[in-house]
């Protein structure tokens, strides 16, 4: 293949002609290609999977990790340990492109590979990668580890996604209509692509932004002075930088900057639209925030067999395939933790990346209340935990190594690790139970359940991200009714969540699920059959075309 004149190498949809590149420091497209940590790269894999389907004019520009995110070990007591292990990658072809960028006043080679359409039936991935002989040892670091935690090591990998995929492109000759960066993290590509068209007007008409950060704390700055040695603004003095993106102090907020420089932006639900648009409202001269609302690709997630059992109204045969789900999942569970779980009992899974607002442990902070349901005899519980923390977030670690402390209590409680795109879907089989309990309103989107309802898991939520879209409660699934939070305090606000919590568990979810199964499955089944028709990826990326990517926008 010719990767010098590059052109998408299948036949594309008329709607969907115009050229796309879409920046994204993870894409999660399938569990081989481990260059992901979350849920931002199981949403970008999934955008990638239905621009494959549907024939868009669409490539994706990442980073080929060579340590990945990082491997999830135990340790001898089954703490978590971090591990990084080098990752194979010979599925993806070398482009023979090879390049210099400028990170901190100096040359950086940059070699691009190729992630095929048809390797994992996604739209093509070209994948960046410094850790060439050419370099230095710390050039070569640069993509070493996903979200590295040396500053100065993370800002290069933000001007390696954003100046060298925008550079890349040129090498290329793909000259896209639209840049959109998923996330700031290639917000660099702005200052590129100033050099490269002499005006910020002509920016504004090719940048789209879509924002996951529903807190403006939670979008990173860094010192202005560090990201200008560092050469982020390509060549721009400081004085100009500030001019153009309206940053007068010392922190360069990459959001910030992403919103001056783009046309439209976007939330990634209706509620996370809001709150962005109230969140960003004090600020001039920023791109209008509409919302597209995060969405998981049904061919690649759902189990077919159930789709096709409740199609055909084959009750039986639904519930045998849903057992045999669980069975299946439960010898992971049996392998990783010497626990035997029964597939006839209700099952509760929250898995997810391990952030403190998700309160991954909430269950068990009314220990009395936790014991009580896990000792029941005649309404028995099963509980699972999975997640990754980010590997120097010491709380997060220090909470999932306390619920492994936890599990050893009890023969019904298992904690997993190995989260990435094979356990978590097993995970969503295995679930009756998806839970999802962040404080409202700190989730943007939160993907998770999506998948969960696409292999028969019930969602039982906070109100927050999609769920405000999704949950009917008692038709679809379980949503803690919202409360007056802006006016309580954060203990208050967990005391409400958990009390309702527990008061739907006992009084609404676990007795229907023992003694009103029609009725639960009902719930499995609308929950399954809503989730295809909203929630289905390929309904998001016509989105983003119909949307973000049209001129008259």
């Amino acid at each position: 293949m010719n990767f010098r004149h590059y052109n998408v190498p299948f036949q594309l949809a008329d709607e969907y002609s115009k050229k796309v590149a879409y920046f994204s420091m993870e894409f999660a497209v399938h569990q081989p290609l481990k260059i992901y940590s979350g849920g931002l790269g199981f949403l970008a894999g999934s955008h990638l999977r239905s621009a494959y389907e549907l024939r868009q004019n669409l490539i994706g520009i990442g980073i080929l990790w060579k340590y990945g995110y990082y491997d999830q070990a135990r340790n001898q007591d089954q703490t978590l340990q971090v591990t990084f292990m080098e990752k194979n990658t010979s599925f993806l072809e070398d482009t023979g492109i090879k390049f210099q960028i400028s990170i901190h006043e100096h040359p950086v080679w940059v070699k691009v590979f190729y992630l095929n359409p048809e390797t994992f039936k996604s739209a093509p991935l070209f994948l960046l990668s410094t850790d060439l002989p050419e370099n230095d040892y710390v050039s070569q670091t640069i993509t070493h580890h996903l979200y590295d935690a040396n500053v100065a090591t993370k800002v290069a990998q933000f001007i390696l996604l954003g100046v060298g995929g925008a550079k890349m492109l040129d090498e290329i000759g793909f000259n896209p209509d639209v840049y959109h960066l998923n996330e700031a993290h290639g917000v660099s590509a702005a200052f590129y692509l100033l050099n490269k068209f002499k005006s910020v007007e002509k920016v504004k008409e090719h940048l789209v932004f879509t924002t996951h950060t529903p807190e403006e704390a939670g979008n990173e700055k860094h010192d202005i002075y560090l990201c200008q040695k560092m050469s982020y603004f390509c060549g721009l003095p400081i004085d100009e930088v500030r001019r153009l993106t309206g940053i007068t102090d010392d922190q360069f907020n990459h959001s910030l900057a992403a919103l001056r420089f783009a046309r439209l932006s976007n939330g990634v639900s209706r509620l996370h639209g809001e709150v962005s648009r109230e969140m960003w409202k004090k600020y001039e001269g920023i791109a209008p925030i509409k919302h597209v609302t995060n969405a998981q690709n049904w061919r690649y997630w759902a189990d077919k067999q159930l789709y096709r059992f409740s199609e055909e109204g084959n009750d039986w045969a639904f519930d045998d395939r849903k057992k045999y789900l669980k069975r299946r999942a439960f010898d992971i569970v049996a392998d990783q933790t010497g626990k035997l779980f029964d597939p006839n009992v209700l099952t509760i899974v929250w898995a997810r990346r391990f952030a403190g607002y998700k309160r991954a442990d909430f269950l068990a902070q009314d220990i009395a209340k936790f014991e009580a349901m896990l000792n029941s005899i005649d309404r028995p519980v099963q509980i699972i935990w999975a997640g990754k923390p980010y590997p120097v977030d010491y709380p997060a670690i220090s909470q999932f190594n306390s619920l492994v402390h936890l599990s050893k209590k009890y023969k019904n409680v298992a904690v997993l690790i190995g989260y990435e795109l094979g356990l978590s879907k097993r995970l969503k089989q295995a679930a009756d139970i998806w839970l999802n309990n962040p404080r409202v309103p700190r989730e943007a989107s939160g993907t998770s359940g999506m998948t969960a309802a696409m292999n028969g898991a019930v969602n039982f939520s906070t109100d927050d991200g999609w769920i405000p879209e999704f949950i009917n409660h008692g038709n679809n699934g379980f949503v803690v009714p919202k409360a007056d939070y802006a006016n309580m305090t954060v203990h208050e606000q967990d005391a409400y969540d958990l009390e309702k919590i527990y008061d739907i568990l006992n009084n609404q979810v676990i007795p229907m699920y023992y003694d009103n199964y029609d009725t639960w499955r009902q719930i499995m089944k609308n929950g399954m059959r809503d989730v295809r028709f909203q929630f289905d990826s390929n309904r998001m990326a016509h989105e983003y075309y119909d949307l973000m990517y049209k001129d008259e926008n």
